[in-house]
């Protein structure tokens, strides 16, 4: 029986890290996490996370004041970048994410490194 147990947890861990993001919803003081299924699988505090502003299969992206957020599939948050250094978040496709800053356009991985710049 102790041995079934630890199987059971160890798949139980494996399918944790399983989430897909289909849908992000801010409603009232909660964000919502959907998966493919439009089952919610997690409830964050909204005055925490922010605005959203896009999201991807894998990872979502909100503003709160001057510090933009990253966040993976299972809602923790990675990284935090600064808004003046990012600009205005423009879409989040992939494993990248997309800025404007006065007049340059950059692209970002996922991990928050900067990896392209061009002109507006």
């Amino acid at each position: 029986m102790g041995k079934f147990l630890s199987i059971m947890t160890v798949v139980l861990a494996m399918l944790a890290g399983a989430h897909k993001i289909s849908s992000v919803e801010t409603s009232g003081n909660w964000v919502y996490l959907y998966d493919d299924a439009g089952h919610r699988y997690k409830t964050l505090s909204a005055s925490s996370v922010g605005e959203v502003k896009g999201y991807s299969s894998e990872f979502f992206v909100s503003q709160n004041g001057s510090w933009i957020y990253l966040y993976n599939s299972e809602g923790q948050r990675y990284k935090t970048l600064s808004a003046s250094s990012v600009g205005e978040i423009t879409g989040v496709a992939g494993d990248t994410f997309t800025s404007r800053n006065g007049a340059w356009i950059y692209t970002w991985s996922r991990d928050g490194k900067r990896i392209k710049t061009r002109a507006a």
